[in-house]
């Protein structure tokens, strides 16, 4: 883990501790959770998720055309200037 510091307003802090300790947890594993919720809503994805996603999209189109690999310039000019 990488440490890291935040400022928190006083009543920020009081509220943090509070809801951390009715969970059990530290504040750090609390904001931990948070910052994932947060990026998990807003879309934001780890590298590995990416990675991921991309090998599973590979080789499900098919273009139907068997020189892509030698002229793939043409046909993404062609494709951007339509």
């Amino acid at each position: 883990m990488i440490r890291t510091q935040i400022q928190l307003t006083e009543e920020q802090s009081e509220r943090l501790k509070a809801a951390a300790a009715r969970r059990g947890v530290s504040m750090a594993e609390l904001i931990r959770q948070s910052i994932d919720a947060f990026l998990a809503r807003s879309g934001e994805r780890s590298p590995e998720d990416a990675y991921r996603r991309a090998a599973q999209a590979a080789g499900k189109h098919r273009s139907g055309l068997h020189d892509v690999a030698a002229r793939h310039d043409k046909y993404l000019n062609d494709g951007y200037s339509k």
